[in-house]
């Protein structure tokens, strides 16, 4: 059962987005679309997994005083790799993601659970934490795009779902679109939670 609340935190209860408000900046420039929400998400997935079990393998040996530096290195080296890849096999949706795939080394969520977990715990449940709010990043990344996606263009991954005559509101795909969209999801999840 513990193993079981351990991955599915990040899904409700500890949303990064949602209830912990991280990663706002790329929540709010990437998703436009659900093909970018999930590009993003799965790419931040690949980094927290990864990072996590290197910090918890390295935890012991890394001094205090460097601790975050160290972090970071072992953080922007997955970055790199999935920026590469990325490039090398996705090259629509890297042109897409652009800049925010490479801040990722930056992104709160990352940072923060390698410091709030991966370095206080084993590989096992860092892996699972990672993957856990991996998941609820990518969730909620997809939640917004497609909510945007649908009410800005009329479609969802690029599918026609409403009729020709249906009258798309391009503030969604906009910056005040994401803006608000957010706030509407965090105001249903709070008052989910006062319930």
């Amino acid at each position: 059962m513990t193993v079981i609340k351990e991955f599915t935190k990040g899904f409700i209860k500890e949303n990064p987005v949602f209830v912990m408000a991280l990663g706002l900046c790329p929540t709010l420039a990437v998703t436009t679309s659900v093909i970018n929400a999930i590009g993003m998400g799965l790419a931040a997935t690949f980094v927290l997994v990864f990072s996590n079990t290197i910090i918890s393998m390295i935890k012991n040996f890394i001094p205090e005083k460097i601790r975050i530096p160290a972090f970071i290195v072992v953080i922007a080296s997955f970055v790199t790799i999935v920026d590469m890849v990325m490039h090398a096999y996705l090259p629509a949706i890297h042109k897409s993601l652009g800049l925010f795939i490479p801040l990722i080394v930056v992104n709160c969520i990352i940072l923060g659970r390698a410091e709030a977990f991966a370095s206080k715990n084993n590989v096992f449940r860092s892996i699972l934490d990672g993957f856990g709010m991996g998941l609820g990043f990518t969730l909620a990344l997809i939640i917004i795009g497609g909510i945007r996606e649908i009410l800005g263009t009329g479609q969802f991954l690029g599918f026609q779902i409403f009729p020709e005559t249906f009258q798309p509101m391009l503030v969604a795909i906009l910056a005040p679109g994401a803006f608000i969209v957010m706030g509407l999801l965090m105001g249903l999840m709070n008052l989910n939670k006062k319930r």
